[in-house]
């Protein structure tokens, strides 16, 4: 058939680091997995989430999401694992490496992976998954070359420029025929349109509680139809259609459904980030081991040393000795007055005579040391 160009398939998919074997479309899955928590972690930062909690939560999305594709490829296709007439030995159905990852089951229990998670840190899911949206299609675009490498998944022949050469043999080849529709290339770069409209639409319109993820959901399954339709590997028929036909048309009516029911839906959705008060953790500068209104020794005697010399003078103090010896008098006077309005208790108006005598004494006295004190300092002067 002649040519003007085509797509050629990779030569080989696999390269033997010493007895290791590096494979294509393991690297494709991983590196994936790297972009879509790094744009999440960007996104759940940009949102007020804390630092690292998409890559926290990446450690129980990765492997239930692997387990989750693996396990819906080997059941749809489970006649290539087991029976009499199958091409593989059911032990090959543990080797994800060598292709097979079905993307229902991989979004399905990777989402309840990170639902696990959430749960854990107390933060909302559905915040979360719309976090995610634009970062797992982004995934999916990248992850879709390891198909590639596998020379697997491709459409029906064409004899457009972009025809994708795979070698005779292969699965779903029609004898003579030597360039397909390259479908991995199809969906990769729908993937990516999706991520960009995601990331428009979450910005334009504000969608959350699921919503943005709807729309991925929704907008996937859309291509997902039209592309399936174009693949000619073998796979199980329903009514004329391919069985991940029906799962896109089933999941794409799921998705509106969860976005029309929830188009009123508001209120807060958790993060699990406490804001701390403007003013610090108490009120301002107050130091937290002490009440509002209590002082601190070292604050006290920083207001004794505040004078020149560290003494205090009357005039300096408002608290001074004329202050205690007014103090001490009009107690010592209230004391002795409510003790003789008591005829009853004559011992204990007395006591607070004598009491009250004794205050005004030693506050007088305080009161002539400081004047004193000022004296000797003016002749000095």
């Amino acid at each position: 058939m002649p040519l003007l160009a085509s797509i050629p398939s990779p030569s080989q998919g696999v390269w033997n680091l010493g007895p290791i074997p590096i494979r294509a479309y393991a690297l494709c899955i991983v590196l994936g997995v790297i972009v879509a928590v790094w744009i999440g972690e960007r996104r759940w930062r940009a949102r007020g989430g804390a630092p690292g909690t998409v890559t926290d939560l990446a450690v129980w999305a990765v492997p239930f999401g692997l387990v989750g594709g693996r396990l819906y490829h080997v059941i749809t296709d489970w006649q290539l694992y087991f029976g009499a007439d199958a091409p593989k030995r059911p032990v090959d159905a543990l080797f994800i490496w060598e292709g097979g990852l079905g993307i229902w089951g991989a979004i399905a229990l990777g989402a309840l992976g990170v639902y696990i998670g959430c749960r854990r840190r107390r933060i909302s899911f559905t915040a979360v998954a719309d976090t995610l949206a634009p970062g797992v299609a982004v995934a999916q675009a990248i992850g879709r070359w390891g198909n590639y490498f596998n020379q697997e998944l491709f459409g029906g022949p064409t004899d457009l420029p972009w025809g994708l050469r795979i070698d005779p043999g292969r699965p779903g080849t029609v004898p003579g025929v030597e360039t397909y529709h390259p479908t991995f290339l199809y969906e990769s770069l729908w993937d990516l349109a999706l991520a960009g409209v995601l990331v428009l639409a979450g910005r334009r319109f504000g969608l959350r509680h699921g919503r943005l993820f709807a729309l991925y959901v929704a907008g996937y399954t859309l291509g997902r139809f039209w592309i399936e339709g174009l693949r000619v590997d073998p796979a199980h028929h329903v009514l004329g259609l391919r069985l991940n036909q029906w799962t896109s048309i089933v999941i794409f009516l799921l998705a509106l459904a969860y976005f029309w029911v929830t188009r009123d839906k508001s209120g807060d959705e958790p993060l699990g980030v406490t804001a701390e008060p403007a003013g610090g953790p108490a009120d301002g500068d107050a130091d937290p081991a002490h009440q509002r209104d209590q002082a601190d020794e070292s604050d006290l005697r920083d207001h004794d040393e505040a004078s020149p010399g560290g003494e205090r003078t009357s005039g300096d103090d408002p608290g001074g000795p004329a202050a205690a010896l007014e103090g001490a008098d009009g107690t010592a006077r209230d004391e002795a007055a409510l003790s003789a309005g008591t005829p009853a208790d004559t011992g204990t108006g007395t006591a607070a005579d004598t009491a009250a005598g004794t205050a005004v004494d030693t506050a007088s006295a305080s009161a002539a040391e400081v004047g004193a004190a000022s004296d000797r300092e003016a002749g000095r002067r």
